[in-house]
């Protein structure tokens, strides 16, 4: 039998190009001989030729989106869509070598819709989360989903770890008529003055798609570009101290990455072979300990204080956390500095009245001087040798703590990385370990970063135990979710916490917290914040290894075992089971 198969997915290639390899090898598989293409618009000499149409005994097209059907007028069609094909291939082919019907002319032009005098809703969007590795990514693509499905038009602008893609354009700003900003950290607003602006969390944005767009057409206000100051409650809905604090981490993490591999890399020449002066452990320690790990705190600091007040917040925010830095005050210092410059220097813009003449004066000149002013003497006499106190006992009792406080504290951190895959809890717990990392304290840092890979490595495992229970799509994702989860991102295993929270939430929790505890007990220490299993492979950055591995596996085969006996089986797919046999 020769079959020719097209997938269409508007919304994505990468779901198209899956759903045409997945048919094509099922196809095969029944010793059908088959032509394929991957519609891309942009790309029309990738079309099946007319020849290889006409030989084609019937046609299957793929589509989750409007086609042009004329070139397949006269031939067998089957339509589909990219769900059903992924749930069950061979279902989906059986069901179109049955079912295929001619198509006609008056069925293409029953499909080609009304014209309209009204233009689609234009909206621009930008999607920021604090790595700038999972959510930033998964936000816009649920979101193309979404404008695909309601049939507006929409242009997105990811602000990842390695900076902006597909940035927005002055004329797709212009004829927009809406920004979304979904972002769990502050961006810069200056180009979308004048514009209506609805803010939303990334995780708002993945989880409700459609009803993010509708809100954002509905709901979206003016504000001013120059403060970030909301004219309406959208702006209100979205700030506040713990987005400030999301802020400050983001532009902070590169730096402790940086810093604490720097750090790992000087320890494979021996633990103690930095202190030999001129050699390359000492190099590499001093690029990582002396250098970027005393840029962290200012740059927390100094981008808190950025989210608060824009610009002339950073400045003061700098000088704060240097302050903070050199004080003793550690992170917890850098956070209280950070806080106070901002809004010292929003205040300050708010109610300090200059003649016309002088305003120009205010962000180059006013602001920094009394915002540093303020905030560095605060730090000194107020906030310094209080905090600096009490993050030294913070780190005396980390250092001395007992194995069943340690135990506890691995169960906390690590049940912390599990509730919600990412989002607030999750970084509050990341974010507490790497500041640890500054004062010498790396068991926080390991449990951390452990049970944070638990989640999406052991979801993987599970769709390999139950393979039966889970739909195509599923064990698609799990294979996913198994390389990401040993990247540590916990993110991979979102697709399955949307889908079933009630059995992936509590079985990931018990998954972390068992590695936590585990971590901790066996008293490992990991000078790297990020970089999952990979950073094993740099000798002496972990130490006690094959213990941590061991916590890991442990903690992910709880997981997987566990959503492996609570998941309950896909009914279609289990409907269907008695055919395949």
């Amino acid at each position: 039998m020769k079959l020719a198969i097209v997938t269409a997915c508007p919304n994505g290639m990468v779901t198209s190009v899956l759903c045409a390899r997945l048919l094509d090898a099922a196809a095969q598989r029944q010793g059908w001989s088959t032509s394929v293409e991957v519609h891309d618009a942009a790309h029309p000499e990738r079309q099946l030729s007319a020849a290889t149409l006409e030989s084609a005994e019937w046609v299957l097209l793929v589509a989750s989106g409007p086609v042009d059907l004329s070139r397949f007028v006269g031939k067998r069609v089957f339509r589909s869509t990219p769900a059903l094909a992924l749930q069950d291939v061979d279902a989906v082919l059986r069901r179109g070598a049955e079912e295929a019907e001619v198509l006609g002319e008056a069925d293409v032009l029953a499909e080609e819709p009304a014209p309209s005098t009204e233009r689609a809703p234009r909206l621009v969007a930008i999607t920021a989360c604090p790595t700038g590795v999972a959510h930033t990514f998964m936000a816009a693509e649920a979101l193309q989903q979404a404008a695909a499905r309601l049939g507006y038009d929409l242009k997105i602008e990811t602000q990842g770890s390695v900076g902006a893609r597909n940035p927005l354009s002055p004329e797709a700003i212009a004829e927009a008529d809406v920004v979304l900003l979904a972002t769990d950290i502050e961006v810069a607003t200056e180009r979308f003055a004048g514009k209506k602006i609805y803010r939303c969390g990334t995780g708002i944005a993945l989880k409700q798609a459609e009803a993010t767009l509708k809100k954002a057409l509905a709901e979206g206000v003016q504000e001013s570009a120059a403060s970030g100051a909301s004219t309406g409650p959208a702006k209100a809905e979205k700030s506040g101290v713990y987005k400030h604090l999301l802020t400050g981490v983001s532009f902070m993490l590169p730096m402790v990455v940086a810093g604490g591999l720097m750090i790992a890399l000087s320890f494979v020449f021996g633990i103690t072979a930095f202190k030999e002066p001129g050699t390359l452990a000492a190099a590499l320690m001093q690029i990582g300990g002396d250098t970027a790990f005393k840029l962290m705190v200012p740059l927390l600091a100094g981008y808190i204080a950025y989210s608060i007040a824009d610009r002339p917040g950073l400045a003061p925010g700098m000088i704060g956390g240097m302050l903070a830095s050199t004080l003793g005050a550690g992170f917890i210092g850098g956070i209280i500095a950070g806080f106070l410059a901002g809004y010292a220097a929003k205040a300050i813009n708010r109610y300090a009245r200059l003649p016309q003449s002088l305003e120009a004066l205010k962000p180059i000149l006013i602001i920094p001087l009394l915002a540093s002013l303020f905030t560095g003497l605060v730090m000194i006499y107020i906030v310094g040798k209080p905090v600096a106190g009490m993050l030294e006992g913070l780190t005396h009792f980390l250092d001395s703590m007992g194995t069943t406080n340690a135990i506890l504290l691995g169960v906390l951190l690590g049940a912390m990385m599990c509730v919600d895959l990412g989002g607030p809890i999750n970084k509050a717990a990341y974010a507490f370990s790497v500041g640890l990392l500054a004062s010498q304290s790396y068991a926080p840092m390991a449990a951390t970063m452990a049970a944070g890979m638990v989640p999406p490595i052991g979801l993987g495992i599970a769709t390999f135990l139950a393979r039966r229970k889970f739909a195509q799509t599923e064990r698609e994702a799990g294979k996913a979710a198994l390389v990401l989860g040993l990247c540590f991102i916990s993110e991979g295993a979102i697709p399955f916490a949307a889908k079933d929270p009630l059995r992936v939430i509590p079985a990931s929790i018990a998954g972390g917290a068992l590695t936590g505890a585990l971590s901790m007990y066996f008293g490992c220490k990991l000078m790297a914040p990020h970089g999952g299993l990979f950073v094993m492979l740099i000798p002496n950055a972990i130490n006690h290894a094959l213990l941590y591995l061991l916590a890991i596996v442990a903690g992910a085969l709880l997981t997987g075992v566990a959503y492996a006996l609570l998941k309950r089986p896909e009914v279609v797919e289990m409907a269907l089971e008695p055919a395949k046999a």
